[in-house]
């Protein structure tokens, strides 16, 4: 086809048309199990190089191997021709593969040779092999030649040929002597790449007979040698000095073909006396150093993997102290064909369209010609869904059945190129590759790639969701690639999770599901620092590091980049290293690595060594400012600073901090352009255009940074095109009608010349249209006004100045401007799973009324009115939950049972919200109810108790009953058995009869309904009691004294209004008081339930604080320490530690009558002593008792008391059985749950503390259902190992004895 031909416009449209729309390259999956079941044309996977040389001593033997489904048959031609192998019995094909096996034993093998091409076939295409030149080894005798001497006066040039025989492949050359060792080469004897032996001046040391050539056939394996060669050296008239000549090439110039990609060996081999040097030279060019190397002592040139650049004319020079001569060899590159893009598979569904491209390169252009199914394209069957245009085929709405295997070869006169690729047609529903529910790790900061590997036709669309509901869309955050990876830029913790994709297509979809963990870095908080330690002492250098916690930390120290020295000496914890006994071979720098499985961090410091002998003390100061600045290797972008340190004073020298000012733009400004390290004074500063450079340098040690040095000399950079765009490109609208373009301007130092603009360019996605662009200057943003609303636009943003453009600006996608909803959701259903929970289902808005981003839906719900309720209560405020996301259902937690509501949904975007969808109208069914409302003891007997309450606020379903539970707390604050009661519904009052008087009782009232019995209140109330106390006589200078009979007692009264506050009820009742020996007593009613009581009180007009004294568990209380004649202000005090609640008596007045201060000597007191003697007199009868009794083995029943008063395991109060957990003391703050009395029923009390928990402050008392404390009764249980045989009742003589014995 004629290359100058002009392209068609009709067909060029069309193929616009076609590329615009065609599908891209489906990669056939390299997974067996994915490969297994799907239909596949031929593909050859190996076969034999296109020159095959043979070794006629072994079989020939020509692979060709190919896949397919199903699996391949194999033709072969030979010469063109169809080769059948049937006919020759010394031609194998081996078993499912087309590989040939050629038997040439007893056969002359040249009939074998000749040009293979092998056919892999199925129903699918055809593919076809390289052509396969088979050619036989070949290594040829020397042809009988006899040798005359050569006679070479002294100092001339000689040549001894060796003109092998030629072989296949060519041998390679060796002159060795008889001895078989090689002769010595060098600047004067070399030899040449034709293999002759070339002598530049000829010394007496080179006479000698055994010059012989060897030529090496690497096939074959074998030597042939060439008769040997004698010289003689006359020394009669030698050679005078002379100017070099050139032996190799001969004349001035010559000429060198090489091809692309091959070797360029170019030889220049030059006579003279003395022996010249040869140097080379590029004409008007550099040697491309990384591929260049000089050989046979710089005669010859060497360049590997030559391209067209490589061409042009070289010059070789041969230098003596005579004179020079030069040679130049001119170099001309030619190439193979060779790729640019070769033909790939295609997996196109039908219907699809598809491009194969066979794209060359070489020198002369190569042709290109295509086949299909291995037969020419013009020959083939005429298919009009097939166009082909030079290098490009072009495949329009393919059907099933037309896959083929398409080839493309590309020849020119030195070689040729040919490639198999298949069209297969499928269709196939998407498969995920990436293994399921696979764990990625990154750090903080650095990207993350998932990867979703999917395959199908036709090509699956990938999405991505994090956690199952966030779609996740390419931004500045997330990248989603062409094969289905997501990539995260900087990956956040925020970030982890489980990530979803799903690869869809119009046959099905596929899910698969990774995770990822994003972890915090690895950091070296506290770096080890520099030393300077005397010998023989310690030195410690810490290295304390920060790692993510699932991480596991390795810490490894270096010194002087290696390993630490193998000495007990150096001691390695876990953040440090220890080095004893310091010596001067420990001098160095040490380095702390801190390794993880995903980073590493690490720090050095420097060790140095000092004598052990006292020296004065080292002053450390900061280095002296850098001198004489000086610039150097000045280029367009980049120039060489170099500067003199400064004195380091005692401390050296970290690093240097080079900065700069640009007078252009900042004068004034000293900015960091770069840090060098502390041993380097000079440093190659990257420079950018259009600035004014000023630099300096400051110095830094140990101590802190130099004053900086003097500025350098100014240095002007010429104006350029700006390298780069502006940043933060984005695109937002903020009307329905427009799209808002913003980016970060440059600065003026990277604008890179003057007349800075932005050219903005815009259009809308995936229609087709034409870019629309607007140059604007001094602006951050750009306003595209008229837009549809909600559609993606792209658009980029190119910087640009006097002196050109910025490069290609990266293509932005954002979205116009949103507009509220048009559409309300349709088919909106409730399901009440529960009596609190309902699930609210919707058929979602379609995406184009949505017009925006949609946010979520929003459920608007209000309780109209109980079940049995027949007005709807107008105060019912309504309630709204929001869903993110395109979802179509909810959940509504924390209905009110049996309740009627009534919802609607709207769609919600960026903009607002759309209309309301229908009403609808639910019911809740029935719940438990609530706790009454109050529960009071209206009336108190001497065995009875009235209570009255009110019906739960919540009835949450239709009343069944109540349940009444009781139980008596006795003086050591147990608790009873409890009681059972059930109640109708309609009662509100009951009587508890045939109760102890005196006794507290504990009341649980609990409401139910056919859901079961909800939370209950609780209250505590006693029955009547008569308290008669002894007031004690005082006698003036007796003190007080025990009457003889009981007489009627001083006391105050004091009755406590009744509050009926649910469900607690009334707290103290009548208080008494009244004065004995120990101080005044204090008696009270209490019905609380409240965790601490105290007895307060403080002296009459006195502005002191209150004295407290606690009395948990008691009615009564002693007040000690009173001082004689004085009055008291007295109030009892419950405080609730839930809520802070304070509850008090009125305040009661007592006096402390006067003591006479005389001093009695009880010891002196008869009625002391006779008491005393009693005791004693006692205890002696107990232990005569105690003797005999042991004495007949008799033994106390001690056993059969301890059963008798034993106390049940209390648990705490269950819903199921009515059961209640025993009392406790406010001092005992373990749970109730599981606690038990000893053996023998005795409590034991610990003092009381004045602690914050005495105010209600602190704690951790136990609460019932409804609040209420149920543990103040409850006191400290503690058994000791001799305790668990004490009866209840009082001590045993008898046992007291055994305690002894």
């Amino acid at each position: 086809m004629d290359r100058n031909r002009k392209w068609e416009p009709g067909f060029g449209a069309v193929l616009l048309i076609l590329m615009s729309h065609m599908t891209s390259a489906l990669e056939v999956p390299l997974d067996p199990k994915v490969l297994e079941g799907l239909p596949q044309p031929p593909t050859i996977t190996l076969q034999s190089p296109k020159d095959y040389i043979f070794d006629p001593r072994e079989n020939i033997v020509i692979h060709c191997e190919a896949k397919g489904k199903p699996q391949p048959s194999f033709l072969w031609t030979r010469n063109g021709t169809h080769f059948d192998m049937d006919k020759d019995s010394k031609v194998l094909m081996k078993p499912g593969s087309g590989t040939l096996v050629i038997d040439i034993s007893g056969e002359k093998a040249e009939a074998y040779e000749g040009t293979y091409q092998c056919a892999a076939h199925n129903e699918h295409g055809t593919a076809l092999s390289n052509n396969i030149v088979i050619r036989q080894s070949r290594s040829p005798l020397w042809s009988k030649e006899r040798n005359e001497a050569i006679v070479a006066q002294m100092g001339v040039s000689l040549v001894l040929q060796c003109r092998p025989p030629a072989g296949l492949p060519p041998p390679v050359i060796l002159w060795m002597d008889n001895n078989f060792q090689k002769l010595p080469l060098d600047k004067r004897v070399s030899q040449a790449l034709n293999g002759d032996l070339y002598f530049s001046n000829v010394l007496q040391e080179d006479a000698r007979s055994d010059y012989i050539c060897y030529a090496r056939f690497p096939h074959t394996q074998t030597i042939q040698q060439k008769q040997p060669i004698s010289v003689n050296v006359l020394n009669n008239s030698p050679e005078g000095e002379r100017r070099p000549g050139f032996m190799l090439p001969l004349g001035p110039t010559s000429t060198k073909m090489v091809l692309r990609g091959e070797t360029l060996e170019l030889e220049c081999i030059a006579e003279g006396l003395p022996t010249p040097d040869i140097s080379w030279q590029k004409e008007g060019g550099e040697f491309p150093s990384s591929r260049m190397s000089y050989h046979n002592f710089k005669k010859t040139l060497r360049i590997s993997d030559v391209n067209e650049a490589d061409g042009g004319n070289y010059r070789c020079t041969a230098t003596n102290k005579v004179g020079t001569a030069d040679h130049v060899i001119k170099v001309t590159v030619k190439a193979a064909p060779f790729w640019i893009s070769a033909p790939r598979n295609l997996i196109l569904a039908p219907n699809e369209t598809g491009i194969l491209t066979c794209r060359v390169n070489g020198e002369p252009k190569p042709n290109v010609h295509w086949f299909v199914n291995g037969v020419a394209m013009d020959n083939a069957p005429e298919d009009r869904s097939r166009k082909v245009e030079d290098d490009t085929v072009i495949l329009s709405s393919v059907q099933t059945g037309s896959s083929a295997v398409y080839q493309c070869n590309a020849s020119n006169e030195f070689g040729y190129l040919m490639a198999n690729a298949f069209v297969s047609v499928l269709a196939e529903a998407p498969r995920v590759l990436t293994p399921p529910n696979q764990v990625y790790q990154v750090i903080t900061n650095n990207p993350a790639l998932l990867h979703c590997a999917s395959f199908g036709s036709p090509i699956p669309i990938i999405t991505w969701f994090k956690d199952s509901q966030i779609s996740i869309k390419n931004s500045d955050t997330y990248v989603i690639h062409e094969n289905g990876t997501l990539e995260m830029n900087v990956a956040q913790p925020l970030n982890s999770g489980k990530y979803t994709c799903i690869a869809t297509n119009n046959l099905g979809i596929k899910e698969n599901h990774v995770y990822l963990e994003v972890k915090e870095p690895t950091r070296i908080l506290k770096q080890p620092e520099y030393k300077v330690v005397q010998r023989g002492m310690s030195a410690v250098f810490e290295c304390k590091v920060k790692h993510d916690p699932s991480l596991i930390p390795t810490m490894i120290w270096l010194k002087d980049k290696g390993e630490l020295p193998d000495d007990e000496r150096f001691e390695v914890d876990m953040d440090s290293l220890t080095i004893k006994d310091i010596r001067d071979a420990d001098e160095g720098t040490y380095t702390c690595i801190m390794n993880t499985t995903l980073d590493q961090d690490s720090a050095s410091a420097m060790l140095t060594v000092v004598e052990a002998t006292p020296t004065p003390a080292i002053v450390y100061e900061k280095p002296d400012a850098p001198t004489d600045l000086e610039l150097t290797d000045q280029t367009e972008r980049s120039v060489q600073l170099t500067w003199i340190p400064g004195d380091e004073h005692n401390s050296p020298t970290q690093n240097f901090l080079v900065q700069y000012e640009d007078l252009l733009h900042q004068p004034g400004v000293w900015i960091n352009l770069t840090e060098v390290a502390g041993t380097s004074t000079t440093t190659q500063l990257q420079l950018s255009p259009y600035v004014y450079y000023s630099f300096r340098v400051l110095a830094r040690n140990e101590v802190g940074y130099s004053r900086p040095s003097e500025p350098s000399s100014q240095y002007r950079t010429n104006p350029a095109a700006p390298d780069e765009n502006p940043s933060d490109v984005q695109g937002v609208g903020t009307e329905p009608n427009n799209l808002v373009i913003s980016w970060t301007p440059l600065t003026g130092f990277q604008s890179n010349g003057p007349g800075l603009e932005y050219k903005v360019l815009w259009r809308q996605k995936d229609v087709g249209e034409e870019w629309s662009s607007k140059s604007v200057a001094n602006l951050s943003r750009f306003v595209v006004s008229g837009t549809p609303t909600y559609v993606p636009y792209e658009f980029k943003v190119q910087a640009f100045n006097d002196y050109g453009s910025g490069p290609d600006a990266e293509v932005k996608v954002g979205y116009s401007g949103e507009d509220v909803p048009l559409s309300a959701p349709d088919s909106v259903q409730v399901m009440a799973h529960n009596s609190t929970l309902a699930e609210v289902h919707w058929e979602p808005v379609s995406s184009l009324s949505v017009q925006g981003k949609i946010q979520g839906y929003k459920v608007y719900y209000r309780r109209l009115h109980g079940l049995h309720e027949t007005e709807e209560h107008a105060d019912q405020q309504e309630q709204v939950l929001t869903f993110s996301g395109n979802r179509s259902e909810g959940r509504l937690p924390g209905l009110q049972p049996y309740s009627v509501y009534n919802l609607f949904v709207k769609v919600l975007n960026n903009k607002g919200e759309g209309p309301p969808s229908l009403n609808k109208t639910f019911e809740t069914p029935e719940g438990v109810p609530g706790p009454p409302s109050f529960l009071n003891v209206v009336k108190f007997g001497l065995d009875s108790l009235t209570l009255e309450w009110g019906p739960p606020m919540d009835n949450n379903g239709r009343l069944a009953g109540y349940t009444l539970i009781y139980q008596a707390v006795n003086n050591t604050s147990e608790l009873g058995p409890g009681k059972v009661m059930t109640l109708q519904a309609n009662k509100t009052t009951v009587t508890l009869g045939s109760l102890d008087s005196s006794m507290l009782y504990k009341l649980y009232l609990s409401a139910r309904t056919i859901k079961g019995p909800g939370p209950n209140v609780s209250n505590e109330a006693s029955t009547v009691m008569e308290t008669t106390r002894i007031q004690p006589t005082v006698e003036t200078g007796k003190g007080p004294t025990e009457p003889p009979h009981p007489t009627s007692p001083i006391t105050q009264s004091l009755h406590s209004p009744f509050h009926k506050v649910p469900p607690v009820g009334p707290v103290f009742g009548t208080v008494n008081t009244s004065v004995s020996e120990e101080g005044a007593v204090i008696s009270w009613e209490y019905f609380g339930h409240h965790k601490n009581v105290f007895v307060e009180y403080i002296v009459e007009n006195s502005e002191e604080n209150w004295k407290k004294e606690l009395v948990n568990g008691t009615h009564s209380h002693t007040i000690k320490g009173l001082k004689p004649g004085t009055s008291y202000r007295v109030r009892v005090v419950a405080r609730d530690g839930a809520d802070g609640t304070v509850h008090s008596t009125s305040e009661v007045l007592v006096t402390v009558p006067a003591v006479p201060n005389r001093q009695v000597d009880i010891a002196t007191q008869g009625w002391f002593i006779g008491l005393m003697c009693a005791i004693a007199l006692l205890i002696l009868v107990l232990l005569i008792v105690c003797f005999i009794k042991r004495n007949k083995g008799g033994k106390y029943p001690v056993k059969e008391k301890e059963d008798a008063h034993q106390d049940p395991e209390i648990q705490p109060m269950k819903e199921d059985d009515g059961t209640f957990g025993e009392y406790s003391d406010t001092e005992d703050h373990k749970p109730l749950k599981g606690s038990r009395t000893p053996s023998n029923g005795t409590v034991r009390r610990d003092e009381s503390d004045d602690s914050l928990v005495d105010y209600g402050e602190g704690g951790d008392g136990q609460f019932n259902e409804d609040g209420s404390f149920i543990g103040q009764y409850s006191g400290k249980k503690e058994k000791d190992t001799h305790e668990g045989n004490e009866s209840s009742e009082a001590p045993s003589p008898v046992n007291a004895m055994n305690s002894f014995v």
